[in-house]
């Protein structure tokens, strides 16, 4: 059987690439969207902090609230800033020994979450779930300007991201 001069076979074919492409949006190569891995020991991020790892020990969020007002400031002063160029970017965040289920939030740096008009103009994302060993992705379209990015559930500081145009 002939359909339109082609075989049923290659208009099967050809309708079945024509509804892959429709459904499946505008094509991205794997290569624009860049991945910046932070691991989270307790307190703080290790990438963060120059790769150092202060020793802390939690059992809880009070825990980290302690040793962040004792020692947050000094060392958010010496904490590396991630510079980035505008663009797609999966932040893979890694629970790597911390006993509870931890989290992770970037947002811009004047973000207010009791405000509900930043919910609808500004730049937040967030997630949950990371329990000890586990890793999770949180893909994000950043634009120019500054970004703190923390864990509330294991309270680290707010570290600092910059995205140039």
């Amino acid at each position: 059987m002939q359909l339109r001069g082609m075989g049923v076979r290659a208009a099967m074919g050809a309708a079945a690439v024509g509804l892959a492409a429709a459904f499946a949006g505008p094509a991205t190569s794997a290569q624009e969207v860049k991945v910046i891995e932070l691991t989270q020991v307790a307190c703080q991020f290790l990438e963060s902090e120059n790769g150092v790892d202060h020793g802390f020990t939690t059992t809880g969020k009070a825990d980290c609230e302690a040793i962040n007002n004792e020692t947050g400031a000094d060392r958010l002063a010496e904490a590396k800033v991630i510079e980035l160029e505008a663009g797609t970017y999966v932040f893979r965040v890694t629970n790597k020994d911390v006993p509870y289920e931890l989290g992770f939030w970037l947002r811009e740096h004047d973000y207010n979450w009791k405000n509900p008009l930043h919910k609808l103009t500004k730049i937040s994302i967030s997630g949950g779930g990371l329990a000890i060993g586990t890793t999770k992705d949180y893909e994000v379209e950043l634009e120019p300007g500054e970004y703190l990015y923390s864990c509330p559930l294991n309270p680290t500081p707010d570290y600092r991201l910059v995205v140039k145009g």
